[in-house]
């Protein structure tokens, strides 16, 4: 089971993510949080970094004097993860009662009620 991450934590591995390259060096990431107007110190960084490495979304190969990261989680991976454990701690395993909620509390537009269903009609297809 994947650990969940702190928001910081997470902004950090978006970032990471996006990324288009298969490597991910320090100032990118940097530049990155202060896109997302969440600037951050260097050594708060490296301490979130250390963290991440723990947990095992990321690993790091010292190039000289940096550090290329390189994922280990992908962002579908923990999705899928996250989706699972809020549906075991809130709607108790129940995909019917998410669902229900968002329809019955007005949490979808119309287009994404129209998408959703498209999507349910297409996996009632499959053998």
């Amino acid at each position: 089971m994947l650990q969940q991450l702190s928001d910081a934590e997470l902004e950090i591995m978006k970032i990471v993510w996006a990324n288009p390259e298969e490597v991910t060096l320090f100032p990118y990431i940097m530049d990155g949080l202060a896109a997302k107007g969440r600037p951050c110190q260097k050594n708060t960084l490296i301490v979130l970094l250390s963290r991440l490495m723990n947990k095992g979304f990321l690993s790091a190969r010292k190039i000289g004097r940096r550090n290329e990261y390189t994922t280990l989680v992908s962002e579908a991976e923990y999705q899928t993860a996250q989706t699972k454990n809020f549906l075991d701690k809130i709607y108790e395993g129940s995909v019917r009662g998410l669902v229900s909620n968002l329809i019955m509390g007005d949490l979808l537009a119309d287009e994404e009620y129209e998408e959703l269903k498209g999507l349910l009609e297409k996996g009632k297809e499959k053998p």
